[in-house]
């Protein structure tokens, strides 16, 4: 689409939209990307980062990273910091699902080791961790579990047996978010996620085995601090988020927002962004649950970790361990969370929502655990079931804008437009023919998810590196697929 008049460019992938009295904006907005990219964009895009400047408290620059297109309040790839007195809290800028995220574990397997029992694999993965929008998993919890979980996130898991203590050094926040109380969730709530603790949902979800061909590796000393040793080494993949009770849960908070923001006489130029003071009884019920769907998220990613697991040592006849099935990394991408930032050289704890969007410490921070604090956080930059994705680590340009980088390659169209463009059955036996086996919930959801309705991958990721918030360490292929 034809870029905005008035948007003007700053260095080669940042662009900036200027605050405007009359539009209501109390910051710029700031737009990560190239001219290619940029154009890419829906106008909706421009229109939403153009909003999130309208809100109280705003700090610096409401920010859309490379991979951005329109959503529900914030763009998708949005980012804003707040300040925790006087700004808000906004459900639209964190997103129904939250705490949606990424999750890979490398192994000691390589690509010619792993292909003659790949559709073994992958038939296994699909057994035992559902996909689709009503699939349920194998815990079988009561409510007061639910609640246990949703207070202590992936720790639960691990004093359950389903995980390695190790797990949690490399999850973000070491797979719990403090100040979760399910005394604010909703009973609905915890009916809806009480059976889905395991699963991976619908849309674009995945559970995929990948590997790094030979000569992948950007940099090489990055990859060896993650893992990422062999030629053709095969690693897993996989993104998912708090399921219907992270849904509910913005659900039920987003109408009661509605109703604070005009109490407490905050004009909203769009409904998606119906917010609360941070500070106000309303924006701390919220932060509260919140932080359980959060802690929820995580249990489900570590119990679908624990799943993958039995299913390699099944296969392959042998101990998860001795197959090299470590974590490399649990990144969150639905969030807001209190961090402390620098800001115009003074150290200011905010309050940060990260929609579609990453958090990427760079290197030396001092909320790095120490194995990661030469090479920075590592992050992922998810792509499609054709294309691949990257693993990356955050960069020192980060800082400009709170520490943060792409999710994914971002969508160039709706899921409607590209159910009319591809057939799944077509689609499958294509992916197929190159190689690449995938096991879909559903034959319109993969349609869905072909690699024509996303950005360019690559592209994505070069830019993020050129804009120095992260950097590239290795490209990662797929070889097979459970797809929501």
């Amino acid at each position: 689409m034809a870029v905005p008049k008035g948007i003007r460019q700053i260095e080669e992938t940042l662009w900036e939209i200027p605050a405007s009295r009359e539009a209501g904006m109390r910051v710029p907005a700031r737009i990560v990307a190239d001219r290619q990219l940029l154009d890419e964009m829906d106008e909706g895009v421009f229109l939403q980062v153009a909003n999130v400047a309208t809100l109280p408290g705003i700090v610096g620059y409401s920010f859309c990273m490379p991979d951005g297109h329109s959503g529900y309040g914030f763009p998708i790839g949005g980012l804003a910091a707040f300040d925790p007195e006087e700004g808000v809290i906004s459900p639209g800028g964190i997103g129904f699902d939250i705490n949606c995220g990424m999750r890979m574990a490398r192994t000691g397997l390589t690509r010619e080791e792993v292909v003659p029992r790949l559709r073994e694999l992958v038939d296994k993965l699909a057994a035992r961790v559902p996909a689709g929008a009503g699939a349920h998993g194998f815990l079988r919890l009561g409510a007061d579990d639910f609640r246990e979980i949703a207070s202590r996130g992936a720790e639960w898991c691990i004093a359950h047996g389903y995980g390695w203590e190790e797990d949690l050094a490399v999850t973000e926040n070491r797979g719990r978010a403090e100040g979760a109380d399910p005394e604010k969730v909703s009973a609905r709530a915890v009916e809806r996620g009480v059976n889905q603790i395991g699963t991976l949902g619908s849309g674009n979800h995945y559970l995929e085995i990948q590997f790094a061909p030979a000569g992948s590796v950007v940099d090489p000393a990055a990859a060896k601090a993650f893992g990422i040793t062999l030629a053709d080494q095969v690693v897993v993949m996989f993104h998912c988020g708090s399921r219907g009770f992270g849904h509910q849960v913005a659900t039920d908070y987003l109408q009661s927002f509605t109703r604070a923001a005009g109490k407490h006489r905050i004009v909203l130029p769009d409904r998606g962004l119906a917010c609360a003071p941070f500070r106000s009884r309303e924006g701390r019920d919220y932060f509260a649950a919140m932080n359980c769907a959060i802690n929820v998220s995580y249990a489900n990613r570590q119990v679908i970790m624990h799943r993958i697991r039995e299913v390699f040592s099944d296969v392959f006849h042998r101990d998860p361990r001795d197959l090299g099935l470590e974590m490399v990394c649990d990144v969150s991408h639905n969030t807001a969370q209190l961090e402390r930032h620098a800001v115009d050289g003074r150290a200011r704890e905010l309050l940060v929502h990260r929609k579609g969007a990453t958090r990427a410490l760079a290197p030396g921070d001092p909320e790095l655990p120490s194995r990661w604090r030469a090479t920075g956080q590592p992050v992922i930059i998810g792509g499609s079931m054709e294309t691949g994705s990257w693993l990356l680590a955050g960069a020192a340009g980060s800082s400009a804008c709170f520490s943060t980088t792409a999710h994914g390659s971002g969508r160039t169209m709706s899921r409607g437009e590209a159910r009319r463009r591809f057939a799944g059955g077509r689609l499958r036996a294509d992916l197929e023919s190159r190689g690449i086996y995938v096991r879909a919930a559903s034959l319109q959801g993969l349609a869905e998810e072909a690699g024509a309705a996303y950005k360019d991958i690559d592209r994505v990721a070069g830019v993020a590196e050129r804009a120095g918030i992260s950097t590239r360490v290795a490209k990662l292929v797929p070889l097979g697929n459970v797809k929501g």
